[in-house]
């Protein structure tokens, strides 16, 4: 048995953020100031977009995003039913109500055929999730959202370096949200992004994000003297912190170095498991690049002789961490409860819920943790 465990998504860190973050305290400037600027401009530039609002995750800036289509009661938004519930709660706590659409059995992302199916006069929006890193269907989606006069808000927690057909993930819709948690591809600790080609949305973004202040608190108290503010709406407290954007301004230039070893562990794991009868992700599309976030496998019992919730207690036995990416949305007790739904009507995303293993997918894996994690599989499965 490997003696050290293999921690699931464990980030690397390497000593110029180290170095960046005792420099935020040195300098005594922990909140929102110009690290945060700084950082906000390096991936607004990364992307190719003119604007980027830093918030403290994802998760916020999913709210946000939704708050700022200026919502009323009643009207609805569509993503998948195979996503975190991040996704979902963001919707519902902007006032809108969320709808379900299956998957696409192949790619696991939303099938833009049943976005089509759910359409209704209260739909105002699309959250497209880009799962695992592979792109969605952006020409398809986009065309619905054009043909029906929707916001598109494209959920790119997985999908920093995702692209489809030459253009990067989160420019196709009216905003692109981010997501730098701990298993993320870069990472902050804790911390998101919201781009837009839209000035105004993401200034409006920015204040919402920060009590709905009219100025950020690093002006107010920067020496330029200090700036009073005025309250616009009621906000949220989002921001993120110089702490948090310390690490990132030093994640983000390394974030093709460590794209191409996820790639390499990827391209290990297909070759390895490819005599397995357990079901492997589809191969890359052309025009696409696939940010390789999760390495998901699907393990069935009737073929493999053993259950997927067995699969992950035999693996974490063998001291290799493992993650389940995701329970269906309808299987949640709380979402069953609220809005009727059953997993019945959602089969593709259901199957998939309950038979998928993301298997450790990060750059700080040796090529000895990888060879174990293979051996591992292949000694409990065969």
């Amino acid at each position: 048995m490997k003696k050290d465990f293999i921690v699931f998504g464990q980030p690397l860190i390497e000593q110029a953020e180290i170095d960046e973050v005792v420099d935020s305290l040195k300098k005594a400037w922990l909140g929102t100031g110009p690290k945060v600027a700084k950082f906000e401009k390096m991936f607004a530039d990364y992307k190719g977009v003119p604007y980027a609002a830093a918030l403290y995750s994802c998760t916020a800036g999913l709210h946000l995003s939704c708050l700022a289509l200026d919502l009323k009661p009643g009207d609805e938004i569509i993503t998948t039913a195979m996503t975190f519930a991040a996704t979902i709660n963001a919707i519902i706590h902007s006032g809108a109500t969320p709808v379900l659409a299956d998957i696409d059995p192949v790619t696991w992302n939303i099938d833009p055929e049943e976005i089509e199916k759910k359409i209704t006069p209260k739909t105002r929006a699309i959250i497209p999730v880009h799962f695992a890193g592979r792109p969605c269907d952006m020409d398809s989606i986009m065309d619905i959202a054009q043909r029906h006069n929707l916001f598109v808000i494209e959920d790119c927690a997985h999908a920093i370096e995702t692209e489809y057909k030459g253009r990067k993930a989160g420019t196709f819709g009216d905003f692109g949200v981010f997501s730098f948690y701990a298993t993320k591809n870069i990472v902050t600790g804790e911390g998101g992004m919201v781009i837009s080609k839209d000035e105004n949305k993401i200034n409006r973004i920015k204040m919402l994000g920060l009590h709905g202040m009219s100025r950020d608190a690093w002006k107010r108290f920067s020496d330029e003297g200090y700036k009073h503010y005025f309250v616009k709406e009621a906000g949220f407290k989002y921001n993120m912190m110089d702490l948090q954007a310390a690490l990132g301004i030093h994640q983000l230039p390394r974030v093709d170095k460590y794209h191409k070893r996820r790639e390499e562990i990827w391209n290990r794991y297909m070759e390895a498991f490819s005599d397995l009868p357990i079901g492997l992700p589809a191969p890359v599309e052309e025009e696409t690049r696939h940010a390789f976030h999760l390495f998901t496998i699907t393990i069935n019992k009737e073929k493999n002789g053993i259950s997927r919730d067995e699969f992950l207690e035999e693996m974490t036995n063998y001291n290799i961490g493992v993650g389940v990416h995701y329970l269906a949305i309808p299987e949640h007790s709380f979402y069953k409860r609220r809005f009727g739904w059953k997993p019945e009507d959602y089969p593709e995303a259901t199957k998939f819920g309950r038979e998928t293993v993301s298997l450790p997918l990060s750059p700080k894996l040796t090529d000895n943790d990888v060879e174990y994690i293979i051996d591992t599989v292949k000694k409990i499965l065969l």
